[in-house]
């Protein structure tokens, strides 16, 4: 897991990959807290923003799908999705919803912003581009829902200075 300690390196060999795929391991088991956590979202927001909880599972489902397979195509057993999340505070609402939303979505970019720091292969650093855009435009719809400023963040997946 990223700890901000770590740098890039120019490692070449058999093990090489081995900080890219636990670094990919870490993007998929946000893909699936991402996932699970947008059922309790789809339950508390109103009627009016359950498509766009639609849309934001879905895309957390098609890039967890895309892990799978990349990472079984590189013969590692992908990480498994546990039964159940703790979620970081009670939803009792739509802006509380819309909140876990936010939180889903940011660690997904934390992750993602790990994979980009561990990856030796362009096509690795270009996946993690596209997904961390994703959930940053994501979490922007997200954050002016639950009235959080500013709606965008300047860095995403890095902590807050």
């Amino acid at each position: 897991m990223p700890d901000g300690t770590s740098g890039t390196t120019a490692a070449t060999g058999p093990d090489a990959a081995a900080p890219e795929d636990a670094a990919l391991q870490e993007a998929l088991a946000a893909a699936y807290t991402a996932i699970w956590g947008y059922g309790v979202v789809g339950a508390a927001v109103p009627a009016e923003s359950r498509p766009a909880v639609v849309t934001a599972e879905q895309a957390h489902r098609d890039v967890r799908d895309e892990l799978l397979e990349l990472l079984s195509g590189r013969d590692v057993q992908p990480v498994a999705a546990e039964a159940a999340y703790d979620l970081p505070f009670p939803v009792l609402s739509g802006v509380d919803a819309a909140a876990l939303a936010v939180t889903l979505e940011d660690g997904a970019a934390t992750a993602w912003t790990w994979v980009l720091d561990q990856a030796a292969e362009r096509s690795t650093r270009e996946l993690a581009v596209v997904a961390l855009t994703a959930t940053e435009l994501r979490a922007v719809v997200w954050r002016a829902q639950a009235g959080r400023t500013p709606v965008t963040s300047a860095f995403p997946g890095l902590p807050e200075v």
